[in-house]
């Protein structure tokens, strides 16, 4: 489990890897940036509940429907958190709670994680929970956990400008003539 593993050879040109001297992301950090996320998830949940429930009130419903109206309420959830982390990791790399504490989430190879590999970690998430969070225990020790393993993937950390603060440079820097492209950085 070193945070230097190579995805399998697919095609004939080498697969590069991420320095070791990439900054190294620890459970805390993780942790909150988790609990975040979470808040955000379940904040959207209840307030999604709230209004069925407020749409439901409105028609008669009897008692026999109403397990199953809870089964695919618990559905639905599962979809909601799933897509929430698929979402955000396959396209900007970070949820809101990565962004707020400055973690981004890449392939081994350091590139922009593709949705099914998302939809793996999401999935290996919720399995190294079952039945202790025994699939994190190796990331206080420098070492993948269990999710990162079986997607591929890294935590990374990424100094960034905060969203106010990329703001105001834009219109800054448009004034100044200095709003260029930035190269692309190698990992």
């Amino acid at each position: 489990m070193s945070s230097t593993a190579q995805l399998p050879d697919t095609d004939t040109a080498p697969q590069r890897t991420l320095q070791e001297d990439a900054p190294y992301v620890g459970l805390m950090t993780r942790l909150i940036s988790w609990a975040v996320d979470f808040l955000l998830i379940n904040l959207v949940a209840i307030i999604t509940g709230l209004g069925a429930q407020l749409i439901a009130s409105i028609f008669p419903i009897t008692h026999n429907l109403k397990p199953l109206f809870v089964a695919i309420a618990g559905g639905v959830y599962v979809v909601w958190t799933a897509a929430y982390f698929v979402a955000f990791w396959s396209t900007t790399g970070q949820t809101p709670g990565a962004r707020l504490m400055q973690v981004r989430l890449v392939s081994a190879t350091g590139e922009k994680v593709k949705p099914f590999r998302a939809l793996v970690r999401w999935i290996g998430m919720n399995l190294a929970m079952i039945p202790l969070p025994w699939g994190f225990v190796p990331i206080p020790f420098k070492h993948l956990g269990f999710p990162d393993w079986l997607a591929h993937t890294r935590v990374i950390e990424v100094q960034q400008l905060s969203i106010a603060a990329a703001q105001q440079a834009r219109p800054r820097a448009a004034r100044d003539g200095s709003l260029q492209t930035p190269p692309p950085r190698s990992l």
